[in-house]
Parts: C-alpha cells; structure tokens; sequence
C-alpha cells in the first residue's frame, strides 16, 4: 500500500493495489463526514477494492499520517 498526499487540494490516496491503471476503477462508493470531508472507495470491475481517496484529509487524518505520505 503506498498513500500520497496533494496538500493543495487536501486530498490523500491510499492506493490498495500497487498499479492501478487509468480507468479501473469503475465503481465509487462515497462516504460523506458532515462538515470535514468526504472519503472515497475506489472498486474495480470485479469489486476489489482498489484504493481509497480522503477528500479533506486534514481534517480526517492526523498530522503525522500526512506527514508520512508521498508528496505530489
């Protein structure tokens, strides 16, 4: 597993799987948190997940988490 994080746009992804291609995930399950962010569950056409994006990730993940995760 490997998770980026794009300060700019305070979006962090954790990507489950270690490639995944342009246009695999088919499927996205939205989990809305009220006022923080919304979390995003990427599957594939199989049902796998496939990774998972954190819109708002400083306010629903921790500093050293972001700390840790890969710069774009």
């Amino acid at each position: 597993m490997r998770m980026t994080f794009d300060s700019h746009a305070d979006a962090a992804y954790l990507a489950v799987e270690k490639h995944i291609r342009a246009g695999a995930a088919i499927e996205n399950v939205v989990v809305e948190r009220e006022g923080r962010g919304d979390i995003v569950l990427d599957f594939d056409a199989d049902g796998r997940l496939l990774g998972v994006e954190i819109i708002g990730a400083t306010a629903l993940l921790s500093a050293a988490v972001l700390a840790a995760a890969d710069p774009i």
